[in-house]
């Protein structure tokens, strides 16, 4: 892990599940997802030029990973390459505000070094997230976060960038697109995207 300090953040942009198997190759990629690329690159860039924290959560699994049985494809297997942070964001990943977390769950808080590092950036208070599946690791993750921060007493913001984020299949599982969003919204993460 390049960060040393994390105690120097304020704020935390989350970029979720932006790797190969879900925008570029694999059974559970959909290439309309790097439609948000673009956008989430404005993002990194504006924290880079802040000098805040950016993060990427990478799915990343064996052929073990009990989430297979739930969603049946094998996806994301460590060593395939479909783990990897996709070409366009990956010179991002190198950055020295920036660290790679490898998470095996739909939620990124789920991931023990996510923990870790929630734990040591106790000075962060804004959240920003980006990335896919909006309705799954998305939406998983930003839920996990709010409660996380809920049971530290730690007052902070979280926002999902609705212009950032996108999930497979999109236009057949709109329902479930919707239902994130409302579980989000009710739980007081805050969904923006830019004018």
């Amino acid at each position: 892990m390049k960060v040393k300090n994390f105690k120097v953040y304020n704020k935390a942009l989350i970029v979720v599940d932006m790797v190969n198997g879900f925008v570029k190759e694999g059974v559970l990629h959909d290439d309309s997802i790097a439609r948000v690329i673009p956008r989430q690159i404005e993002l990194i860039k504006e924290y880079h030029n802040e000098g805040e924290l950016v993060i990427f959560i990478q799915d990343t699994h064996t052929k073990e990973s009990i989430e297979h049985k739930r969603f049946p494809d094998y996806h994301c297997l460590k060593g395939s390459g479909e783990e990897e942070v996709v070409d366009e964001l990956k010179p991002f990943t190198t950055l020295d505000n920036t660290i790679c977390i490898p998470k095996n769950s739909t939620s990124f808080m789920e991931s023990p070094v996510f923990r870790d590092v929630m734990k040591e950036a106790s000075n962060i208070k804004e959240f920003d997230i980006v990335g896919c599946c909006t309705d799954i690791c998305v939406c998983n993750g930003s839920l996990g976060l709010a409660n996380y921060l809920d049971e530290h007493n730690r007052d902070s913001v979280i926002r999902v960038h609705k212009d950032a984020v996108a999930t497979f299949a999109e236009g057949n599982r709109q329902n479930y697109v919707d239902a994130a969003y409302l579980l989000m919204d009710q739980q007081g993460i805050q969904l923006v995207k830019k004018i």
